[in-house]
């Protein structure tokens, strides 16, 4: 899907992820992938950046759902940084955001992953 993409970026502690566009049925797989081949290098403290994602479906939201357990497993976890108010709510709505933490910038992600 056009306009759809992932980046990921090495911090000292932890691997930012940065989404934009749509993350739905079409694009979820490209999600789980990332996130399968960061914990494939042994990476479970991840923060994903959701400031660029206009619209999560369900199928979207549950890659998050999936690889949450896995990260905390291994003694990581997944911060959900800066979600569009879309996106919030549709966290709000799953009954997600119970789960997940949410940060408002890196700095205070990598305090929450730290605690």
């Amino acid at each position: 899907m056009a306009g759809f993409s992932i980046k990921t970026e090495n911090m000292k502690d932890a691997v930012l992820v940065r989404v934009n566009g749509f993350l739905d049925a079409h694009t979820f797989e490209q999600m789980e992938n990332t996130i399968n081949n960061l914990f494939n290098d042994n990476v479970f403290r991840i923060i994903v950046d959701l400031n660029g994602v206009d619209y999560i479906s369900s199928a979207g939201a549950g890659v998050f759902i999936g690889a949450i357990g896995t990260a905390q497993e291994n003694k990581g976890n997944i911060i959900l940084m800066q979600p569009t108010a879309h996106v919030k709510e549709v966290f709000d709505l799953l009954g997600l955001s119970q789960i997940f933490h949410f940060a408002d910038d890196v700095d205070s992600a990598v305090k929450i992953l730290s605690s």
